[in-house]
């Protein structure tokens, strides 16, 4: 099973989320072809309801500990109640360019 395919197991079984987007952005960093390096996270969840940021994050990665210890980079993550995003215009932020690696300058 792809790393992909076990966040978005995991999140669904620990969070029953009502809204749940996870992509591979590994491709926009400077890693081998096919990495799964790299994820963005968009999560609409009663289970943040009452948490701050840094409760709902720490939520994440304990319900995604082994996918994170197969080789995952970087985790961004955007974490919203039903309410928090209903009122959001235009839904979870773009991630930026990356400019680490072979890509600063």
């Amino acid at each position: 099973m792809s790393l992909h395919s076990q966040i978005e197991s995991l999140l669904t079984e620990h969070f029953s989320p009502e809204v749940l987007s996870v992509e591979n952005e590994s491709h926009q960093h400077a890693v081998p072809p096919n990495s799964e390096t790299h994820f963005k996270v968009v999560m609409v969840a009663e289970a943040f309801e009452g948490k701050r940021r840094v409760g709902r994050h720490q939520a994440v990665y304990g319900a995604l500990d082994e996918p994170l210890k197969q080789g995952v980079h970087a985790l961004t993550l955007h974490l919203y109640t039903p309410d928090e995003w209903q009122s959001r215009e235009s839904g979870a932020p773009d991630s930026p360019p990356c400019m680490g690696g072979s890509q600063a300058g």
